[in-house]
């Protein structure tokens, strides 16, 4: 495998159209715009159906890359992954993490894995498959490529598997129905769920986590099934899953890590300490190793309760639940890791345990 250098970089947003810091970094020689692998985004619109604020920032990203590239802005989206995870509840910021990699030379005398990134494509689905074992087989064959594109072959150093995946909308419903198929449900709403939760098992049936049989009939049931490095978001501006594997590789000459724990319930301060210290990031931080990202699933514990209290989020018509737990979810990690730009993401179908979900630490090395 050869060795490559992989960068990451946090960039403020003033608005989800906002690609000014990005734009001044590539200006500046900080990043190479050919090296761009993956750009993940927190935007500032509801998380649901109709959060558009992702296909708008994936829109800008991809027209100002285009002229950089040399590439048409629909060929920029097809080159470099974008997922874009709406919803910035509370203390949380808008912003981008950009990921580059390049080929490069391992310095003499460089010990251990480093940040290595991956991705892959499945075919795109028909709107019947959504939430079901078509999707979670091919997502587990997506995250086998992608692990292979980042020089990991031992699943135990994969510590984060982003995927954006599909959601149904009604005319997509209409479509399988023509075809005298149904879907796994008619709610547009609670697609994105079904689709989160069958891409979260197939990254655990990739990695081992759970058994390689999965039924239709487990998805949204059987939460005892789950993967502890699974991260998924729904949107409506894809039909296929795009699959970004993060882990440490022996391939890598990269000036970062990432370490990962699995948070059992959305106030676990103890699993994001324990992610901070895997990179060596506790307390007393390793002298040189500075934070770059943190990434993290939050959700509504699906009993109603956390830790034998009651909770209301299930039950709140005003604001969704996965609203609620990212702000929740936010603001626990902020106050951990003194930053409110971290990337949390709502809705944890499968990722990690019932009301828990992953968290994981990229930190750059001296």
């Amino acid at each position: 495998m050869p060795t490559t250098s992989v960068g990451v970089f946090k960039i403020a947003t003033s608005g989800p159209g906002d690609v000014s810091g990005l734009m001044a970094m590539i200006g500046s020689g900080a990043i190479d715009p050919t090296s761009i692998l993956a750009v993940l985004g927190k935007t500032e619109g509801n998380g649901g159906v109709n959060d558009f604020t992702r296909e708008y920032a994936v829109a800008a990203l991809c027209t100002a890359l285009a002229p950089k590239l040399g590439l048409s802005p629909e060929a920029v989206e097809q080159r470099i992954a974008f997922v874009m995870s709406g919803g910035t509840e509370g203390v949380l910021s808008p912003h981008l993490t950009v990921f580059t990699r390049s080929a490069a030379e391992r310095p003499a005398g460089l010990s251990g894995k480093r940040l290595g990134i991956g991705m892959a494509h499945t075919r795109d689905f028909l709107p019947e498959e959504l939430g079901r074992s078509a999707q979670i087989a091919e997502t587990a064959k997506a995250v086998k490529a992608a692990m292979a594109d980042a020089g990991i072959s031992d699943p135990a150093d994969v510590h984060f598997v982003q995927i954006k995946c599909p959601l149904l909308t009604s005319e997509r419903v209409e479509a399988a129905n023509a075809r005298g198929n149904k879907t796994a449900t008619t709610s547009a709403y609670s697609s994105m769920a079904y689709s989160r939760g069958a891409s979260a098992l197939g990254v655990g049936v990739a990695l081992g986590e759970i058994g390689p049989v999965v039924r239709d009939e487990d998805v949204m049931r059987r939460y005892d099934l789950f993967s502890n490095v699974a991260s998924t978001s729904s949107g409506i501006e894809l039909m296929h899953n795009v699959v970004i594997v993060l882990g440490n590789s022996a391939s890598s000459a990269s000036e970062f890590e990432i370490g990962h724990a699995v948070m059992d319930d959305a106030i676990d301060a103890a699993a994001v300490t324990s992610a901070l210290k895997s990179v060596g990031l506790g307390a007393t931080p390793q002298p040189g190793r500075t934070l770059v990202n943190i990434f993290a699933k939050a959700e509504a514990s699906p009993d109603g309760t956390v830790r034998g209290f009651r909770h209301t989020m299930l039950e709140d018509t005003d604001i969704s639940s996965t609203r609620h737990a990212r702000a929740a979810v936010g603001g626990l990690i902020a106050g951990l890791s003194g930053t409110g730009a971290v990337y949390v993401s709502g809705g944890a179908e499968h990722q990690g345990p019932a009301g828990g979900g992953p968290v994981a630490v990229i930190a750059r090395l001296p």
